[in-house]
């Protein structure tokens, strides 16, 4: 039986795929950017919907965030940090400005457990 201990970051954002969250994003001079369409966002311009933390499932010290976040024109999508003194802090700088009236936990899209 798997665990979410069982889960890695992929594992993830393949059932958020599924969900319809397919958008990537990245943060490019301190906005978030479709990679697709190129458009970006600032931080009031998106909806963080839920911030998975885990361990990497090879090495413990690998540590990650997810986001599933919703754009103001209906993107919907993730972006994937890694966390920790090596990590970029631009996705992390990024999100800590978006305003906590945009942060919702949605626990329907929520894997199980989780």
């Amino acid at each position: 039986m798997e665990s979410d201990f069982d889960k890695n970051e992929l594992d993830y954002v393949r059932q958020y795929e599924a969900a319809g969250y397919t958008e990537e994003f990245q943060i490019i001079n301190e906005k978030l950017q479709n990679l697709e369409t190129k458009r970006s966002y600032s931080p009031d311009e998106i909806t963080t919907l839920i911030e998975h933390r885990n361990e990497g499932i090879n090495n413990s010290s690998d540590v990650y965030l997810l986001y599933v976040v919703e754009t103001n024109d209906g993107s919907k999508g993730t972006i994937l940090a890694s966390y920790g003194s090596d990590s970029n802090t631009s996705i992390h700088d990024f999100m800590e400005k978006v305003p906590e009236t945009s942060i919702k936990e949605s626990s329907k899209l929520r894997p199980e457990g989780k």
